[in-house]
């Protein structure tokens, strides 16, 4: 028996991503790099999804395609009623600013800045903002505010990236191997804040990972290989992020 979604809303409601047909062909020279393969795919309102494959299998290429930050070759992605293939580049600078979070495997964080500073950055072009002490505190780094990056440890440093992007309140949370970079200690503590805000906020988060142990937690894992989604598996049971160990 299948999972149920979240908050139990049917599907046909609760659509946040509709990507139908998308293919993305990258030409270096004379070479063709097909990265993916007709993909078909919905996402849904507050679900934990978890793409899973190896390198090469298209994963972040769907990803940026999702966030805007990269246009297919062909096909469609719908999110909101907005045509993110056929929107110009301020209509998707809207859209990355306002309804998009991204989380990447390093924390491009501003090294002369505090991590209250670092995410104010968001907060401050925002329409609806948390405080960036709010932010901060619902990934456990209230007493962090004014520390800067050197200071913090990569874990902590990850959890400010968190923090950062989910202080604009995005619909989706983008996260592309977000602790590839960290032991499974540390990566469990920012796999934990994942899974608040998740729950807590309702943001539809998405996580790349080759780690197939961190797929306990999702809603639904998406199997990648060779750019294209082999198989969508739902979890009867999902295990909480201090379950986890690898």
């Amino acid at each position: 028996m299948e999972a149920p979604l979240p908050q139990g809303r049917a599907e046909s409601q609760s659509v946040v991503f509709h990507a139908e047909g998308l293919t993305k062909i990258y030409r270096m020279g004379e070479v063709e790099v097909t990265a993916l393969r007709g993909v078909d795919l919905d996402l849904f309102r507050g679900e934990f999804v978890v793409l899973l494959g190896p390198s090469g299998s298209g994963k972040s290429t769907l990803l940026n395609i999702l966030g805007g930050l990269d246009a297919p070759t062909a096909g469609r992605v719908i999110c909101g009623g907005r045509d993110l293939v056929r929107a110009g580049e301020a209509e998707l600078t809207e859209f990355r600013r306002h309804a998009v979070g991204f989380v990447f495997q390093f924390y491009n964080l501003i090294p002369s800045l505090t991590a209250r500073e670092n995410v104010a950055i968001v907060t401050d072009i925002a329409r609806d903002p948390m405080a960036p002490e709010e932010a901060l505190a619902l990934v456990g780094l209230g007493e962090r505010l004014d520390y800067f990056p050197a200071q913090l440890s990569g874990g902590e440093q990850q959890r400010v990236a968190i923090a950062r992007a989910i202080a604009k309140r995005p619909a989706v949370l983008l996260c592309d191997e977000p602790t590839g970079a960290l032991d499974s200690r540390t990566g469990v503590v920012v796999l934990e804040a994942l899974e608040r805000i998740n729950a807590e906020l309702g943001t539809t988060t998405v996580v790349i990972t080759h780690n197939a142990d961190i797929a306990r937690m999702a809603h639904r894992i998406i199997h990648l290989s060779d750019g294209r989604i082999g198989r969508i598996e739902r979890n009867p049971k999902r295990c909480a992020a201090r379950e986890l160990s690898w």
